[in-house]
């Protein structure tokens, strides 16, 4: 299958490498704004070549779109403008809701498949790609029965060569679940690692980091560039998240003032029922945004 990946990055590079080796792409054409992203995919093999956007869509049975949110808004209605009738094209943006709006009148909405595979690294670029990243992770569809059922069918059997799982669900629900289990966690950790940069003795408390404190700030050094779109396109539903975390901090803070120890371990107690919540392992959870919802506000 002749496929196009639209941005050479982690997700877009990760894919191209694991359907390279299932022979689900026979051929990868990429495209990506930056001349030395787009020569070091080549250069490594992510790609067997590398094309303008327009070039690069035309004649090819599948598009992956895999570039900042913000960059996509330009870059499918261009996209849709120039495939042909049979080609599928697929997403992978953290936020739905603002890009399915944008091309909703589009002639060809059929052949746009709405996606977000929810795994991948702190790293950016061409080099940051990874064999088997998706593996056992879960992929959203978004609003399918808004696009062509053969493209979906399509992207259901690309995520399933990837490895992943698949859950389905509307654009609004998806990002107002993933403010939750994706964007909230970034904001977190960039809070955090502001705060301790924030220290006067910064040195010495980097000095003593350890495990527990790098694994939890791991995501702040996520690329700028990639996430202050995705903030600022999922705002309502990032900020309505903040506030239950905020509410949370503010009571096991209370706690610890108070002196409420009894409190404070039942607070841990509760938390550590999130180990047999993650350790099931089941995919369906995603499926119904009422049960994550309701995960994250107890």
């Amino acid at each position: 299958m002749k496929t196009t990946v639209i941005g050479l990055g982690l997700i877009g590079g990760s894919i191209a490498r694991d359907l390279r080796k299932s022979g689900f792409a026979t051929e990868l054409i990429g495209v990506d704004a930056s001349e030395e992203n787009a020569a070091k995919a080549l250069e490594i093999g992510l790609v067997d070549k590398i094309a303008t956007l327009e070039d690069g869509v035309k004649d090819t049975d599948l598009v992956i779109i895999a570039i900042p949110v913000n960059k996509e808004l330009e870059v499918l209605p261009r996209v849709l403008d120039t495939i042909s009738s049979g080609t599928t094209v697929a997403d992978m943006g953290s936020t739905k809701k603002v890009i399915v709006d944008l091309v909703a009148n589009h002639k060809r909405r059929k052949n746009f498949v709405p996606g977000h595979p929810m795994s991948g690294t702190e790293d950016s670029g061409p080099t940051a790609a990874l064999e088997g990243l998706f593996k056992g992770k879960i992929a959203i569809l978004c609003d399918q029965e808004d696009s062509g059922p053969q493209h979906v069918a399509l992207i259901e059997k690309m995520f399933q060569v990837l490895g992943m799982d698949i859950a389905y669900m509307t654009s609004d629900e998806q990002d107002h679940s993933t403010a939750f289990v994706s964007h909230l966690p970034h904001a977190a950790a960039y809070a955090l690692a502001n705060a301790v940069q924030a220290k006067e003795d910064r040195k010495i408390i980097f000095d003593l980091a350890s495990g527990g404190f790098r694994s939890t700030v791991r995501l702040a050094k996520s690329s700028a560039t990639m996430w202050h779109p995705i903030f600022q396109q999922n705002r309502e539903y990032v900020v309505e998240s903040l506030n239950v975390y905020i509410k949370h901090l503010i009571e096991f803070r209370d706690c610890m003032k108070n002196e409420e120890d009894d409190k404070m371990l039942d607070l841990i107690n509760n938390a550590n029922k999130i180990r047999g919540i993650l350790e099931g392992k089941n995919p369906h959870f995603l499926k119904n945004e009422e049960k994550i919802t309701k995960l994250y506000t107890k």
